[in-house]
């Protein structure tokens, strides 16, 4: 069995047979590798744009009901039990609809310190979630005009 493998500029090959294993590592320089020593992270990087607020959907997982809200930049908006400030949501440029990035604090009503702080993405809604009992709130959209 022959595997090869190529990471950060390192080229290794893996001869392998019944009871013993050879490695032989191949190194070259970094800027021979496929994105050329031109690209550069700027590039690369996807470019977002801020829009003026989010639209937001909340969840009681007691009763089953659901609840749709828009929070502007800056705003905080009571969803069920919980406060929710919204700091900023972002988008790709270009793509309004493609996917939605929110920075939220979300506290509980009669506490003071937060249950949830961060970056909450519309297409990964499971990757950064609030934890909570009762509630579930995340991002559907990004308010653009």
């Amino acid at each position: 069995m022959i595997r090869a493998a190529l990471v950060a500029g390192l080229s290794i090959l893996c001869l392998a047979s019944v009871g013993q294993a050879q490695i032989f590592i191949e190194t070259k320089p970094l800027d021979q590798t496929e994105a050329g020593p031109e690209a550069s992270i700027e590039e690369t990087r996807p470019r977002a744009e801020t829009g003026q607020g989010v639209v937001l959907r909340g969840l009681d997982k007691v009763s089953g009901a659901t609840l749709d809200v828009e929070v502007g930049n800056g705003a905080t908006v009571r969803v069920f039990g919980l406060d929710v400030a919204l700091t900023e949501c972002r988008y790709p440029a270009g793509n309004p609809s493609g996917d939605a990035y929110a920075f939220m604090e979300i506290h509980e009503t009669a506490r003071a310190d937060a249950i949830f702080e961060g970056w909450m993405i519309a297409s990964s809604p499971a990757l950064s979630a609030l934890d909570h009992p009762r509630y579930d709130i995340w991002v559907l959209r990004c308010i653009t005009s």
